[in-house]
């Protein structure tokens, strides 16, 4: 699973002298295009084949990279890999292996070098949301999270309530109403402490509450105002009841994703609309791939929308970061630019490195004119000329 402490991990790796191969590939969904993946890999794969015979690297490393190569060739025969993306990180004479999902999309590329290279996964982490479910009653509580495609349950909580005990049937019926609710607010209150402590301690992105129709309400009304502000949506259960107790897990997990689902789709059209208002308006948004490319370039992308499923070919200065779609020298520094199979990769890798945001858009017509469009941070400066 791909999480901060993932990465972290990763990039901590000391290969003492021996080199890292990163390699990330892309699954298509499609089982009819598992050729077109062991092509790409194998291709990939033969552009660092020169460095394991003679590409200015000692014996050990050469030795190392060999058995890196043919890891990975075993790797690939096998095709146990889902449909999304993925990364490999091996060092064969450091006993490194290691493969990550990514959930989403990514360019193929692949690099030898000292570290290994995690800007693609630091790219698609940061799209990444990590849900927190509750399931709450008047005298109860439990907590789950969603992160990718795990869910895991983190926490309950059973407070005190009103019983038909025979000092309970001594009190009026207004009396008994009004302990029970006061229990319920303290128990609400409780769960709401807890859940700000999962909060500051970054445990979620969003909140979804689940419970009775009647009460998901009274508790979200004493909820403080920055967890009311996490809320993705809320469902209707009965969490007491016996088809609940029997597939309560299941069912809360198909109506959070539903709400996940929903909070998505509504999160990309007010992008969309907002950054389509911007490029109208001749304010801070950019549109197109040219002038996305440069805007890139100069780090004025605060948040960039793609296109899911975009890819166009490109070229990219490793030097002064330049990005465009041809041009062999770049305008900055007069340096050779690096081909690259997807130059949109490069520029959401770009935008992250830079502190901005990347996020995928499913479905948009107005989009699809332009495959990237971005809310911009400051108006780019005019670009060199002839360098888009």
């Amino acid at each position: 699973m791909l999480t901060a402490e993932t990465v972290d991990r990763i990039v901590r790796f000391d290969g003492r002298n021996l080199p890292v191969t990163s390699l990330y590939a892309r699954i298509d969904a499609d089982p009819g295009r598992r050729e077109d993946l062991q092509v790409r890999v194998s291709s990939m794969l033969d552009q660092i084949r020169p460095l394991a015979k003679d590409g200015g690297l000692g014996h050990d490393a050469r030795l190392s990279l060999r058995a890196d190569i043919a890891r990975i060739k075993e790797a690939l025969a096998e095709e146990h890999w889902r449909p999304g993306a993925v990364a490999i990180f091996s060092c064969s004479g450091r006993d490194l292996y290691e493969e990550v999902v990514l959930p989403q999309l990514v360019g193929d590329r692949v690099l030898v070098d000292a570290a290994p290279y995690v800007r693609p996964m630091l790219t698609a982490l940061s799209e990444l949301h990590r849900a927190c479910v509750v399931l709450v009653d008047r005298a109860s509580a439990r907590v789950w999270e969603i992160y990718q495609d795990e869910m895991r349950e983190l926490r309950s909580i059973r407070d005190k309530t009103v019983r038909n005990s025979i000092h309970d049937e001594a009190l009026s019926e207004y009396r008994i109403r009004n302990k029970a609710d006061e229990y319920a607010k303290r128990h609400y209150r409780n769960v709401a402490r807890m859940l700000e402590e999962l909060l500051r301690a970054g445990g979620f992105d969003l909140l979804i509450i689940g419970g009775h129709d009647y009460e998901v309400p009274a508790f979200t009304e004493l909820m403080p105002p920055d967890l009311r502000a996490k809320v993705a949506g809320t469902f209707s259960a009965e969490p007491g009841s016996a088809g609940w107790r029997r597939g309560g897990v299941a069912e809360i997990r198909a109506r959070a994703g539903a709400i996940l689902a929903q909070y998505e789709r509504q999160a990309e059209q007010r992008l969309v609309a907002g950054i389509s208002s911007r490029v109208l308006a001749g304010g801070l948004g950019a549109a197109g791939l040219d002038t996305c490319l440069w805007a890139g370039s100069v780090a004025a992308v605060q948040t960039l929308a793609i296109l899911d499923g975009s890819q166009e070919p490109g070229v990219v200065c490793d030097q002064s970061r330049w990005l465009g779609l041809t041009g062999a020298i770049c305008p900055l520094c007069q340096g050779a630019t690096r081909a690259t199979p997807d130059v949109i990769a490069e520029l959401a890798e770009a935008v992250v490195a830079d502190g901005g945001q990347i996020r995928h858009v499913a479905d948009s017509d107005w989009l699809a004119d332009y495959l990237v469009a971005a809310e911009l941070r400051f108006h780019a400066p005019p670009p060199p000329q002839g360098s888009v």
